[in-house]
């Protein structure tokens, strides 16, 4: 199995005008309404000039890592107890805590991976912060324990982030990350012995191992180790592809390529089943479109060999027949396309279509057995084709419904491969698929105490401002009346070709249960009709994103659902972006605002940590280009004093190294400094978490029942909202 594919299914359950009027000087007065007194927050004398525009940033000094800045570790305190102490007036808190927490009870699994003659999978009892590795030689076997990293730390905050076994079975390779960083650290476990070797492997971000066929050591990629107090902050450049010899320190690692001359250029390391050829994935940002070099690996002193020499498209590698490599790809297909190149001969003009475009989007690809598990999206839901490495179709899988379905990675030698498969309303349930015969069989389904059929998963289509027609998922109680003033939380991402496909959620279930209705639009900027769609959120074209999120919102209202003062929003990351912009733009049409960890400074993102990777879709203030449309709808620099906002409860985490938390410190300064009305704006920053990966479920569980508490309060909810008391054996 690829080392792609192994650590993406093991742990995952994982994807970014002028404020002319602010002014420079002085000290905020400290403000109080009719709920609570915000901290004074201390403003600066900071002007940009970009392009010959003067930008203030009076927050500036926000940007410190609080684990230097003294001021700022001080001001989160402050923020925090304001946060936390109007929570502690809402009553329905507490019940909301419960309920949650019976509802995160249940066991859940991941779908098995076979690699070295083992399957592997992780296992969560139900309110384990961490999930549990397990691995066993047949899937009806008795599995074995191989990983526990809730013993990791007393807290749950260290967590598995990567794996990679080898070939023989005899070891695995496995990445750590501390309180939620991007940073991890790989460690090499002798899978016989059952403990550590003492190999250890520091300073990688976003990188796989990739093991030698002989399992002398493994590639992988790492950056040079920060300055000291930079960890958190300093920009992400001049990444290395290494390998590593068991038994060897990392400071004897080879370097197998860099190119200091591309500081941005990022390297991913795969070995071919055969064991024959090192594949390298050049990358730039976050866009999917690369370069492929290769190394024969029989050649001890070989060079790494260009293949696709340019950054034109997306080259996915999918596995090999000795010298024919198989590529998804977008070249002269915006859909996808699966593509064979020969080494012999490996000019563009014999290239060969395997699997040709078709009108749905074709997500990802896998090899098992002698043909491509090809997974597309036929209006954000799966679809799944089994064809044969000559192109001929072979069948599509039969699915239990309309939802997501993940997984179907196996080896050449494969005669079965296992999928998960989930929706709004079924949890993630996994199934074993037999090759030959075309037939799914269950092996782990989750019991949740709901009853699916109580609740009504439907789509929609809707025009947005310029008359794309978008498709929207709308979930909610099957005896609830949609009168118009029903409590709805609208919630989206739009961006770096990321799809928004149906899947199970307790936290939704639990909302669902308190008479909420759910809405997830799929919104340009992500991959759900291949590559035009995601363009056309991108860059200049960003706003289009916006546009399609806030006719999701008017459509809504205008169809009887909800209004105004009971809507409200929530995405991160890129999605915490999506609500800071539309909040901004249209404060009249929320009733509440929740962004996450969102990239709020659409001038600066990229002078931190992975905020460069981000180019690809945002652009850069640095280029004149982009930089208008980045001012324009930047949520820091669009917040206009003497507004009335909507009620806002923005989260972050103090060790988010990949949208530092600074965005969000800035982004809620300046709308408590400039908000008009009563409606609070909340910032509840969490500690030894980072942007969301491996966040323990106790942690997890405590931020919902927050922000369910602050939707409680500002939607109107109190009084007709219940909230279940059974626990997990009943509703």
């Amino acid at each position: 199995m690829r080392a792609r594919a192994m650590q993406s299914r093991l742990t995952q359950a994982v994807p970014f005008v002028l404020a002319a009027a602010i002014a420079l000087s002085g000290t905020i007065a400290a403000k109080t309404d009719a709920h609570l007194t915000y901290p004074d927050t201390r403003r600066v004398d900071q002007v940009d000039d970009w392009h010959g525009t003067k930008v203030p940033d009076p927050y500036r000094w926000l940007e410190q890592d609080p684990r230097v800045s003294q001021e700022v570790a001080q001001w989160i305190g402050a923020e925090n107890k304001v946060t936390q102490g109007w929570l502690a007036q809402v009553p329905q808190r507490e019940p909301i805590k419960k309920r949650l927490t019976a509802l995160w009870n249940y066991e859940r699994f991941s779908a098995p991976a076979f690699t070295g003659g083992h399957w592997f999978f992780t296992q969560n009892t139900g309110l384990q912060n961490q999930s549990v590795l397990f691995m066993t030689d047949a899937l009806g076997a008795a599995p074995v324990m191989v990983l526990d990293p809730n013993t990791w730390s007393a807290d749950g905050t260290v967590a598995l982030a990567g794996l990679a076994a080898s070939d023989d079975g005899r070891y695995l390779a496995y990445a750590r990350s501390v309180a939620g960083s991007d940073w991890s650290e790989w460690r090499v476990r002798d899978l016989q012995a059952g403990k550590d070797l003492d190999d250890l492997v520091q300073w990688t971000k976003f990188t796989a191992a990739a093991w030698t066929h002989d399992s002398t050591g493994f590639f992988y990629s790492r950056y040079d180790a920060p300055a000291k107090g930079e960890a958190f902050q300093a920009v992400n450049r001049n990444q290395k592809l290494f390998f590593h010899r068991l038994g060897a320190p990392q400071s004897q690692d080879v370097l197998v390529y860099a190119r200091p001359d591309q500081p941005d250029w990022d390297f991913g390391g795969q070995v071919t089943e055969d064991g024959r050829y090192l594949v390298i994935a050049v990358r730039k940002g976050t866009d999917p479109k690369n370069m492929v070099l290769y190394r024969d690996l029989n050649e001890p002193y070989g060079a790494p060999v260009e293949l696709i020499k340019t950054f034109d498209n997306e080259y996915e590698y999918l596995g090999n027949d000795g010298t024919v490599f198989y590529f998804k790809t977008d070249l002269e297909a915006p859909k996808g396309r699966l593509i064979a190149i020969d080494l012999a001969g490996p000019e563009r003009e014999h290239w060969r279509t395997i699997v040709p475009e078709t009108a749905e989007a074709m997500q990802q690809a896998d090899m098992a057995g002698d043909a491509f598990l090809v997974s597309y999206l036929k209006d954000a839901t799966s679809l799944i084709r089994q064809i044969k490495t000559d192109g001929t179709a072979v069948r599509d899988v039969s699915l239990p419904g309309l939802g997501s379905a993940y997984g179907f990675s196996g080896r050449r030698t494969s005669t079965e491969v296992t999928y998960s498969w989930t929706s709004f309303n079924a949890p993630a349930t996994i199934y074993r698929y037999d090759l030959a015969g075309g037939k799914s069989a269950l092996w782990k389904q989750p019991k949740v105490a709901f009853n699916p059929d109580d609740f009504v998963v439907k789509q929609v289509f809707y025009e947005s401002k310029d008359k794309t027609k978008v498709p929207m998922f709308i979930v909610h109680r099957r005896d609830l009346k949609m009168d118009g003033n029903r409590p709805t939380l609208l919630y989206g991402y739009g961006g770096f070709k990321i799809s928004m496909t149906p899947n199970f959620s307790p936290a939704r279930l639990a909302w669902l249960e308190m008479g909420g209705v759910f809405a997830m639009p799929n919104l340009r900027g992500g991959g759900e009709y291949g590559e035009a769609w995601h363009h056309a959120g991108t860059k200049t074209q960003k706003q289009n994103v916006f546009d399609d999120f806030i006719a999701a919102a008017e459509w809504l209202v205008k169809n009887g659902i909800t209004k105004p003062s009971r809507l409200a929003i929530s995405g991160g990351s890129n999605g915490g972006l999506l609500v800071g912009a539309t909040m901004t733009q249209r404060p009249d049409l929320f009733g509440a605002a929740m962004p996450a960890v969102g990239v709020m400074d659409m001038l600066r993102f990229d002078q931190f940590t992975a905020g460069r990777y981000w180019v690809d879709d945002y652009g850069s203030a640095s280029d004149p280009a982009t930089f208008p449309a980045l001012l324009a709808y930047s949520p820091y620099h669009n917040i206009k004093p003497g507004t009335k906002y909507p009620p806002t409860f923005i989260t972050t985490a103090d060790t988010d190294d990949r949208v530092i938390p600074a965005h969000s410190f800035k982004f809620a300064a300046a709308m408590q400094k400039a908000q008009a009305g009563d409606a609070p704006i909340l910032i509840r920053i969490e500690t030894s978490a980072g942007h969301g990966g491996g966040k323990p479920t106790s942690k997890q569980i405590e931020e919902t029942t927050d922000q369910y508490s602050f939707l409680v309060r500002t939607l109107g909810m109190e009084k007709d909202t219940k909230i279940p008391k059974a626990g997990r054996d009943g509703v």
